[in-house]
């Protein structure tokens, strides 16, 4: 496929890919709604704007007939999610949600056992997201998903992967009810230590601070480091020790992660009941040494699913009492530096270009009407979470 246009505010990120993909100046914009007002050019369209910015120009392109990939989360509310695939249906085009790890080669693995019936009927699953600590301090509280206002609460941010997945592997049945507990912990005021200043680079106590901005980005560019995190610390430069140390001193990445503006949860857990009995229990908590390394435990009526590194898929037969090993192998496409998620961000690509070349749309794996339904689930959670109570899926049920 080709990029034929960008529309993108940062004059810096919107020169950088007309560049990369040689786009002609007439379609480059600096806002997507010019974009979408002219005559249709493309065949599809890649949405990644702001969380809360994702409806209004997935409606308006769709109306305009384009394929649409967009960004997860669909939107910030069930409404809007609504209108997003009513839409869709109703122009007749393609959507595809970005829930890449439905694409993850270790999912797809689980799927496929799950489905031949190695484990036996589907009784428990057990999902946890460690989400990094020094990820969470950069993303969800000195970054884009702080604060609930501006862009969204965690569990919809971060782990609508996560709900989407459970829902994916319970395979058509429908969540009954849920509850939810979470709150925000450590990163509020009461527990900045002593001394401490609103700034990391001039703080006295920043030497023994884990959430040092310095230490987070500025002695990973000391080491040549400057993907991400660094890379969103400056997005209008090139990331040199120059240029971060000035986003640092004037940017919301220098922060006090004790003095920022942030509200989402930092750890929460989430109960499930679904269709024939099957339950789930999904956890988030910032404060862990690995980053996204998912784990996974599925309890069947014949066996045992496990999953921790996502390179390997171990399965314990009650029968045979032996413990099967399915290796996942991403190969060529680590080979050739297209491993971004373990593979997924290619197939999620290659599928979408796919389904739109052949019209044949089995070949998105995070379609409309599953996306809304497991999206629908992350609101009903967050809702048990704010409300103190069990919520009766798809109802007002005490």
């Amino acid at each position: 496929f080709q990029v034929v246009g960008v529309a993108d505010p940062n004059p810096f990120a919107r020169g950088r890919l007309q560049e990369q993909h040689c786009i002609e100046d007439t379609n480059v914009f600096d806002d997507w709604r010019t974009a979408a007002q002219r005559e249709k050019f493309a065949d599809a369209v890649i949405i990644s704007t702001p969380d809360r910015l994702h409806k209004d120009p997935a409606v308006a392109f769709a109306q305009k007939g384009y394929h649409i990939l967009l960004e997860k989360p669909m939107a910030v509310t069930a409404a809007d999610c609504s209108e997003i695939v009513s839409t869709c249906t109703q122009s007749g085009v393609m959507l595809a949600v970005c829930h890449v790890l439905r694409y993850y080669p270790a999912v797809r693995r689980i799927k496929e056992l799950i489905d031949s019936n190695v484990i036996g009927d589907i009784i428990h699953i057990q999902h946890l997201e460690p989400v990094g600590f020094y990820h969470f301090a950069h993303s969800f509280v000195r970054g884009n998903w702080r604060n609930e206002a501006e862009s969204s609460f965690s569990l919809l941010a971060k782990s609508c992967h996560d709900l989407d997945l459970i829902h994916y592997w319970a395979g058509g049945r429908r969540c009954m009810k849920v509850s939810s507990f979470g709150s925000l912990s450590h990163f509020t005021k009461d527990n900045q230590p002593p001394g401490a200043t609103e700034r990391c680079l001039d703080c006295p106590v920043e030497g023994s601070c884990p959430y040092s901005a310095l230490r987070i980005y500025l002695d990973r560019v000391k080491q040549g480091a400057v993907g991400w995190p660094v890379s969103v610390v400056c997005q209008s430069t090139v990331p040199d020790i120059e240029s971060v140390t000035e986003a640092l001193r004037t940017g919301p990445y220098g922060r006090c992660v004790y003095q920022c503006d942030n509200d989402v949860c930092t750890n929460q857990v989430v109960n499930m009941e679904f269709e024939e009995g099957l339950t789930a229990a999904f956890s988030m908590v910032a404060f862990t040494e690995k980053l996204g390394q998912r784990r996974t435990t599925i309890y069947g009526s014949k066996g045992e699913l496990h999953c921790e590194d996502g390179s390997l898929v171990r399965v314990f037969d009650f029968l045979s009492r032996r413990t099967t090993e399915h290796k996942v192998d991403i190969g060529a496409l680590e080979d050739l530096g297209l491993w971004g998620h373990g593979g997924a961000d290619y197939h999620l690509i290659d599928g979408f270009i796919s389904a739109v070349a052949s019209g044949d749309t089995s070949l998105i794996l995070t379609g409309p009407e599953e996306t809304l339904a497991s999206h629908r689930l992350v609101f009903e959670a967050e809702r048990a979470r704010r409300e103190g109570r069990v919520v009766f899926c798809g109802s007002d049920q005490d």
